[in-house]
């Protein structure tokens, strides 16, 4: 799996012509895309990574607390564009990507255990055309990828 991280103050994701369908306050935009081979571990490493990575501020100024140390919220969303290989030509090429029934699959899966981790999590949904707007703190973004565990 592939994910941004960016450490935000709110975002907001519109759909289908709902303005604001899900939002959040300060805590992590999470971009997520699923790639062919993923299983059980990737969503492991994306839930634990993404639930103790350290990157918002603790009194000192540091980047020492996780979203689940401040209380922040989470919002999820589906990305497969970042499974995009633009090796070759001008056109990305999205071969990589994990086919939408299991995608959406792992990406639901990754979004509970968040839940079940203690956070408050919200989602855009799975394969539609989405405004995402954020206010990025910092800016801090991150690059996950399950493969470089």
């Amino acid at each position: 799996m592939i994910a941004v991280l960016q450490r935000v103050s709110r975002a907001k994701v519109g759909v289908r012509g709902v303005e604001s369908y899900s939002s959040i306050g300060k805590g992590l935009l999470v971009l997520l895309c699923a790639v062919k081979g993923d299983g059980d571990a990737d969503v492991d490493y994306m839930v634990k990574k993404t639930s103790q990575l350290r990157i918002f501020e603790d009194e000192g100024g540091k980047m020492n607390r996780s979203v689940a140390n401040i209380s922040g919220e989470v919002l999820v969303v589906s990305q497969f564009t970042l499974a995009g290989d633009t090796r070759k030509g001008n056109r990305p090429s999205f071969g990589a990507a994990e086919g939408p029934e299991r995608a959406k699959k792992l990406y639901e899966e990754v979004a509970q255990r968040l839940r079940e981790a203690g956070l408050t999590v919200r989602t855009g949904v799975f394969g539609e055309m989405m405004e995402v707007l954020l206010v990025n703190d910092g800016p801090v973004t991150v690059l996950l990828d399950s493969r470089e565990r």
